[in-house]
C-alpha cells in the first residue's frame, strides 16, 4: 500500500481507511475504534495493549511503521480516563503516518514502549514530567525539564500560573537560588494571525517605518 504525499486527498483517503480496516481487523480486541480525518488516520487502542500494536504497526507487512515521530500526552480533565497519550509514527517505506491513542487515567499506569521503540525512552520521561502520566517497566522515569526538587505537573490544565517557585543560578550569590513563580499574563495573549496574513500593528522594531 502506497500513500504517496502527492496524491489528491480523496484518493489518499481511501489508503487511509482501507490501512485502517486492516489494522482493525487484525487487531480487533486492541483496537477501540479507527477514523480518517484531513488525510490522517488515528486509530484509538487500550492502554494495556500498546505495545502489542506497536509491534505489529511495525513488523506488519501493509504498515512497516518503522519509526516512532513522536510521543506526547493530553489533558482532559472532565474525563474518567484524563490522558490520551499519542503515539506518531512514520512509514518511509509506504510514505504514510498514523497516530496512535490510548486513554489513562490519573491513577493508571500504561506500559512503556521503549522495547520496541527505543527512541521513547526521553519522549515518556517528559510525558511523566510534564503531565505524571506513569509508563509502567520503564527503566528510568524521572523528571527531564522541570528543575530539581519541582512539584506539580505544569502542561495539567489545572496547574497554577502562579505560587510555585523557579531555580536559577545566582552569579552574585555564587550559589543556586529558589524564586517565585510569576507568569506576566499580557504574555499569554495571541492574536493567532497566520504568518501570510501579517500583523496589523507595528512589531518592535518598525516604529520608524513610514505608515501608508
Amino acid at each position: 500500500m502506497l500513500v504517496a504525499g502527492c496524491q489528491p486527498l480523496e484518493t489518499m483517503n481511501e489508503e487511509l481507511k482501507e490501512l485502517g480496516e486492516h489494522i482493525a481487523s487484525a487487531l480487533e480486541n486492541d483496537v477501540r475504534g479507527w477514523k480518517v480525518e484531513y488525510g490522517e488516520l488515528t486509530v484509538e487502542v487500550h492502554a494495556s495493549r500498546i505495545v502489542h500494536v506497536l509491534k505489529f504497526l511495525r513488523e506488519d507487512i501493509l504498515c512497516r511503521f518503522i519509526q516512532l515521530i513522536d510521543l506526547c500526552g493530553v489533558d482532559y480533565p472532565g474525563r474518567a480516563k484524563r490522558f490520551d497519550v499519542v503515539y506518531h509514527l512514520l512509514s518511509l517505506h509506504n510514505n504514510a503516518r498514523i497516530r496512535v491513542k490510548a486513554a489513562v487515567g490519573e491513577d493508571e499506569t500504561i506500559p512503556s514502549v521503549i522495547d520496541v521503540f527505543p527512541c521513547a525512552d526521553w519522549f515518556e520521561r517528559e510525558a511523566f514530567d510534564l503531565y505524571g502520566i506513569v509508563f509502567n517497566g520503564h527503566p528510568d522515569l524521572r523528571r527531564i525539564l522541570t528543575d530539581y526538587g519541582f512539584e506539580g505537573y505544569p502542561l495539567r490544565k489545572d496547574f497554577p500560573l502562579t505560587g510555585y517557585v523557579e531555580v536559577r543560578y545566582d552569579d552574585e550569590q555564587k550559589r543556586v537560588v529558589y524564586e517565585p513563580v510569576n507568569l506576566v499574563q499580557e504574555y499569554r495573549n495571541f492574536d493567532y494571525l497566520s504568518p501570510w496574513e501579517g500583523a496589523q500593528y507595528a512589531l518592535p522594531g518598525d516604529e520608524k517605518a513610514k505608515s501608508e
